[in-house]
């Protein structure tokens, strides 16, 4: 109980210092009524959540990987995935300018009368709208509420008088515009106006309560940024403005992007991210309360008047008891592809298939020069601090030219596999498709591990493999993961061809172990 309480008197700059390897929980649920941040630490940028009865409902942006995942949890701190909004991206030109940074930026999620919508906006080719009347699907089918370029951030809203706004910011520039909307959501209803001028001001959410109108932003940008709340008793403003959240003292970088939710019980909370390198952005939660109309956020521990991110705190108030729980990651293949999954590029769906075998992942090779622009690569996202993922791989229907196996994905692409020569099979290692490992292979099945310690500078992922699921040999060179194209590195599953379509690999087993 001491140190409990020794813990709690301690200021986030001190207990991120704190060796995270000798506390068996470092992140989310520790299990004695407390979190610790990251909540969610996987890259769940630009979240947005709302609460709906006793349930919490959040999305975040997925870019160029398909589709957006839906998430639930009972609790604010424990998450699992439940839908995913869309399966593919049918814009023009997306699959020939293979639009890596594209795709889903910021969304935001709301209910009225009845159903669920999503929001968000694509850097070129314009705002996107989906509804459901249950969380968990299914989605309606993406409508375009208006093709334009260079809009992000967007978030309805329904006013008690009837009307219907949205709000919106132009990526890089910082103004937060305004429009009119139709009451179904699926039509701009005039030019917008110009509410708020900011330093890189984006991520708007509108919010009303005790009659006046709130936005909540980042401003400042993703790095050292902070959270700006403004508010006006009309929707055009003139708005007051106050910063609400910094990086202060802690080590928490930027402050940024996230929703203001409240609970059955009355307590008022906000998510938001963190960028970190590799992981990508990961999910924060901090308690909030009200103070003379505004609210406050984390702890003010520089004494400066404004609040600052918490490492530790009581778990919110929940009507059912919950239990740690985190999205999920391991998959059998056992008939349905796991929701965790997502594609990146839209998928090619009759070179793939969860049912053709028992319990096996079928991925057939299509053409592709390299794995960057390979199609029906599957990824999900790193989960945790440190962990590995392991697959099992059957090689005998594997065609010449072909290359299969397991990558890590993000600004640079690492991956091991089998590549089928005229000769035999070789195991290779590459980078960005330099061959930097190989040695040919004798074998018609292979396991293959990505271990990672994203807390290691300069050699923190590897990769091994093993001709009997239990002895692992180490295989290519350590190396660095990094954030890239608005993503954190992520693991992936592949099957391409050099040469020509054909070929097809086999995979079991998937398991993800922290």
């Amino acid at each position: 109980m001491k140190r409990q309480l020794a813990l709690l008197l301690l200021t986030p700059l001190v207990l991120s210092s704190l060796s995270c390897k000798t506390d068996p929980v470092t992140w989310g649920d520790t299990g004695d009524g407390y979190y610790r941040n990251p909540v969610l630490l996987a890259d769940y940028s630009d979240p947005d959540a709302i609460r709906f009865g006793d349930r919490y409902y959040m999305v975040a942006s997925d870019f160029h990987f398909l589709g957006m995942q839906v998430l639930e949890s009972a609790d604010l701190v424990n998450w699992r995935i439940i839908a995913q909004i869309y399966d593919r991206l049918d814009l023009p030109g997306w699959d020939a300018n293979r639009h890596y940074a594209g795709g889903s930026w910021a969304p935001s999620i709301r209910w009225h009368d009845g159903r669920f919508y999503v929001y968000f906006c694509t850097p070129e080719e314009g705002l996107f709208m989906s509804s459901a009347t249950d969380p968990a699907g299914p989605w309606d089918p993406l409508h375009c509420v208006k093709a334009v370029a260079r809009w992000e951030d967007p978030c309805p809203f329904w006013d008690e008088d009837g009307k219907a706004y949205l709000g919106h910011s132009l990526k890089g520039a910082g103004p937060i515009i305004i429009h009119r909307m139709s009451a179904d959501g699926r039509e701009l209803l005039d030019e917008g106006v110009t509410v708020y001028q900011g330093p890189t001001a984006e991520g708007t959410k509108i919010h009303k309560w005790d009659g006046l109108y709130y936005l909540s932003i980042p401003e400042g940008g993703v790095r050292g940024g902070w959270q700006t709340v403004l508010r006006a008793g009309d929707i055009y403003g003139p708005y007051e403005r106050k910063i609400v959240l910094e990086t202060g003292s802690t080590g928490v970088n930027g402050p940024h992007q996230g929703a203001i939710v409240d609970t059955p019980e009355g307590q008022w909370w906000f998510l938001h991210f963190q960028q970190l390198d590799a992981l990508g952005r990961v999910v924060h939660l901090q308690p909030m309360h009200w103070e003379d109309g505004w609210p406050v956020m984390g702890e003010d521990y520089d004494g400066n008047g404004v609040g600052e991110p918490v490492a530790r705190w009581k778990k919110p108030a929940a009507a059912h008891a919950t239990r740690r729980e985190l999205p999920a990651s391991s998959d059998d293949f056992k008939g349905r592809l796991g929701l965790q999954w997502q594609f990146n590029h839209n998928p090619v769906d009759e070179a793939w298939s969860v049912t053709r075998r028992k319990g096996s992942l079928a991925l057939d090779a299509l053409q592709s020069p390299s794995l960057r622009e390979a199609r029906n690569t599957l990824t999900q996202k790193l989960m945790g601090y440190r962990g590995s993922y392991t697959v099992r791989m059957d090689l005998a229907d594997l065609d010449d030219g072909q290359k299969a196996g397991m990558a890590c994905i993000g600004k640079e692409f690492f991956c091991i596999g089998v590549h089928q020569t005229p000769e035999g099979k070789e195991l290779f290692f590459e980078k960005d498709g330099e061959v930097l490992s190989g040695q040919m292979l004798d074998a018609s099945r292979l396991w293959l591990r990505l271990s990672f310690d994203a807390e290691v500078v300069n050699g923190g992922f590897s990769f091994s493999y093993s001709c009997d699921g239990r002895r692992f040999e180490p295989f290519g060179e350590p190396f660095e993961a990094h954030f890239g194209y608005w993503k954190g590195a992520r693991v992936a599953l592949y099957s391409y061809n050099t040469d020509h379509p054909g070929g097809t690999a086999w995979f079991r087993d998937f398991r993800y172990q922290q």
